[in-house]
Order: C-alpha cells, then structure tokens, then sequence
C-alpha cells in the first residue's frame, strides 16, 4: 500500500477498499478518510467555514461498530453538505466509538462517485503483529 493508508481492489459494481492502521483506532480514522479521499477531490475553497461533528456509536461487535461508523460518517455527510477531511476518535472499544469528524463544505469538492454504503459483504477485520487491516466493499 505504498504512502497511502488504503488501496482499492477490483469488485463487480462495487468499491472493494483494503485500509490499515498501525492499531484500531487508525484503522477506523483511515477507512473514514478513504472513503471521502476516493469519491472526493478539493477543488476549490469557495466556503471557509467548518464543521466539528461529535459521533457517538455503539454495537453489538466491531464489525458491526465498523460498518456503522463508516455509514454514519456518509450519512452526516450527505445531510450536512460537508466532506470530511479530518478524524479524531477520542474513544474506542470492541462495542461503542466517540469521534469528532471535521469537514468542510461540499462546494469546495469535486465529488466523483457517490458513495452510498459501507456493507457488510465480504467485510474482514484483522490484526497481525504490524498492524490493523479492515477490507470492506462500498456500495456505489
């Protein structure tokens, strides 16, 4: 995976997106800046202005955790006209996740591909002794 964090592999009709993270809490910031990385460019800087988001999630398991943040950060994305382009996640567990997303208005970008989901298809989530590493598909 060379510099970056992901790197995007081949998956009918979809976005399959292999992501790591030196421990979890990267792993969930990195998959939440790719997805906004690959269907966004910055283009301009027309807006200023910022937002700071506070999201507090919980589930039943990690990947379950995992799924639902990446479908929170979308869906406050679409309804917040904001591309987020900074994560700090303040807290981290198995089960639950306390997270600021910064971003800034949607004008400033050139969105590429509407990105609609994160599935739970296909998902693997796994630690070796260098890292994190999550594959997930996004549905387009």
């Amino acid at each position: 995976m060379k510099n970056k964090s992901y790197e995007i592999f081949e998956h009918t009709a979809d976005i399959g997106v292999r992501v790591k993270g030196k421990d979890l809490q990267d792993l969930f910031k990195n998959a939440g800046l790719a997805i906004f990385q690959i269907s966004s460019r910055k283009q301009f800087t027309r807006n200023k202005a910022h937002a700071d988001i506070p999201i507090k999630l919980s589930a039943n398991n990690l990947e379950e955790l995992f799924v639902n943040w990446l479908n929170e950060l979308l869906s406050l994305s679409s309804a917040k006209g904001l591309i987020f382009h900074n994560i700090k996640i303040n807290k981290l567990e198995d089960n639950a996740l306390e997270a600021l997303a910064i971003g800034s208005d949607i004008n400033n970008y050139k969105v590429n591909t509407e990105i609609k989901a994160a599935t739970f298809h296909e998902l693997k989530i796994t630690q070796n002794e260098a890292d994190w590493q999550a594959e997930v598909i996004l549905d387009v």
